[in-house]
């Protein structure tokens, strides 16, 4: 027996409902496996956006990436995924959400069979912007999935810390777990690990979400509105890269800046007129979601662009290998995962999700400070297991964010609300690994150029660009601190 379509979005609920003869109970059971389903597919997804950071030097001895060229293996994945997220979940809504999840997870294990056969530094590239449609279409409807089973807000909000608990662990211990797939089997089976994990999210999906018809695609899906937003976010990225060697001022900068405006600019006058917009303008004037959405953007970018340059410090100066890489990296892993699981939901059950936040943002924040103070040989107990225990911050940060950039949503709103939310956490990962690289390049050029030695030039780079996401991170706390409001305890979840 199906349960009839939600009224708030003309959808069916992706709940599985209670078949004859089968108690509230086991019902219950199966909404919490679904979950578990769900959170599989999210972990494998964006563990791929952080596994090939430790592999990057290996990639790019095997295929001959240039050093700039290189970037855009992570940044090739990241910003299709972010640029299509919102498309994916209007898809979501006319199609029905477990067809787009079960589409997306078809495409991005297929991807990733490409990807690890890849022999080119194109192929992979190519190969990743694919992972990265697959990616979008698989993530925008999950978090929609999951408001829709779970209706309850105590269980919603468990349900929600476990999914969170699963982005914030998935970045960390897809460096853990590149490392010792790269030395143990070589780098391409950072991508072949996803085909089991796909194939089994699939089965699981097919299993126990329950099928929803979706409005129907006669009601329309603004594909003007992604390729704006897709391209717009693009070429943003592109700007950022390529101003190392043509300098942040020169007018090719400038010209590409001006470019990737309009394009941002064009999608947001799109949504104002489109009959059917990706993303509601109406959800922009709720102040929580566009707040947390701002927060998220620059923490993201600040912890995604530390996961990148660590391992890229550990390697190119320190000079361990993957594994080790990997390893060393993993009190990191260890720190966000158990305060994300085991601490966050209890403190925002009791402070409430505004203060866990800047809890969180504090903590990584005190780790970025440790980073400015960078040596090309300090010993990693006084000088990187500190910085490890401080981003278990994020573990606080994430879940607290989630909570609130879906908490001023309308129910019609909510597939959108989630589409932006990821949005934001993709673009804060594309355009802090672009930026926060670049300045860590361009100053350890300049130090060569002043004689110093590679180890302490590189060094030197690194230092300066984690000054640039603590900047960030400062910023985001002065935003929490002046746009974010409390959630009242009723309307939770």
């Amino acid at each position: 027996m199906s349960e009839t379509a939600s009224p708030a979005t003309g959808t069916a609920p992706a709940r599985p409902a209670a078949g004859p003869g089968e108690t509230a109970a086991p019902a219950s059971r199966r909404r919490w496996y679904a979950l578990a389903v769900l959170c599989a597919a999210s972990l494998m997804i964006i563990l791929d956006g952080s596994i090939v950071t430790v592999a990057l030097p290996a990639i790019q001895s095997d295929l001959g990436f240039s050093p700039s060229g290189l970037t855009w293996t992570v940044n090739a994945y990241m910003i299709t995924f972010g640029g299509l997220l919102l498309l994916a979940g209007r898809l979501g809504d006319l199609a029905g959400r477990r067809r787009v999840l079960l589409a997306g997870l078809a495409v991005f294990t297929a991807a990733s069979v490409l990807c690890g056969l890849a022999t080119t530094p194109a192929m992979l590239v190519a190969a990743r912007f694919a992972q990265g449609a697959g990616g979008a279409l698989a993530s925008a409807v999950s978090l929609g999935i999951i408001v829709t089973l779970f209706t309850d807000p105590g269980e919603r909000g468990r349900a929600i810390g476990a999914f969170a608990f699963t982005g914030a662990t998935g970045a960390a211990l897809g460096q853990v777990l590149g490392g010792l797939l790269t030395d143990g089997f070589g780098w391409n089976w950072v991508f072949f690990i996803n085909v089991p994990i796909g194939a089994a999210t699939m089965i699981g999906a097919v299993r126990l979400l329950a099928d929803d018809p979706g409005l129907g695609l006669r009601r329309g899906a603004d594909v003007l509105g992604g390729v704006l937003v897709t391209a717009g976010a693009m070429l943003t990225v592109y700007t950022i890269v390529q101003a190392e060697r043509h300098g942040w001022a020169s007018a090719r900068t400038l010209a590409l800046a001006a470019g990737s405006l309009a394009l941002l600019a064009g999608f947001v006058a799109r949504q104002a007129t489109a009959a059917a917009p990706l993303l509601p303008l109406r959800t922009l004037r709720v102040r929580n979601v566009w707040g947390a959405n701002l927060v998220q953007m620059l923490l993201v970018a600040a912890m995604f662009g530390f996961q990148i340059l660590i391992a890229l410090y550990m390697q190119q100066v320190r000079g361990y290998n993957a594994t080790e890489t990997g390893l060393a990296l993993l009190p990191g892993a260890i720190a966000i995962g158990g305060i994300s699981l085991v601490v966050s939901a209890r403190m925002i059950n009791r402070f409430g999700e505004r203060t866990v936040l800047l809890t969180g943002l504090v903590s990584v924040v005190a780790g970025y400070a440790v980073l400015t103070r960078l040596s090309a040989d300090g010993p990693y107990v006084t000088h990187l297991l500190p910085v490890m225990v401080l981003i278990g911050g994020f573990g606080l940060a994430l879940p607290a964010l989630t909570g609130l950039g879906m908490s001023g949503a309308r129910d019609d709103d909510a597939g959108a609300a989630s589409g932006l939310f990821n949005t934001t956490q993709q673009m804060g990962a594309a355009l802090g690994v672009a930026a926060l690289s670049t300045f860590a390049a361009t100053r350890a050029a300049h130090l060569r150029d002043d004689g110093l030695r590679e180890a302490l030039a590189l060094t030197g780079g690194y230092r300066l660009a984690f000054g640039v996401g603590a900047g960030l991170l400062v910023t985001a706390i002065v935003l929490a601190l002046l746009v974010l409001r409390r959630v009242p305890t009723e309307k939770k979840g």
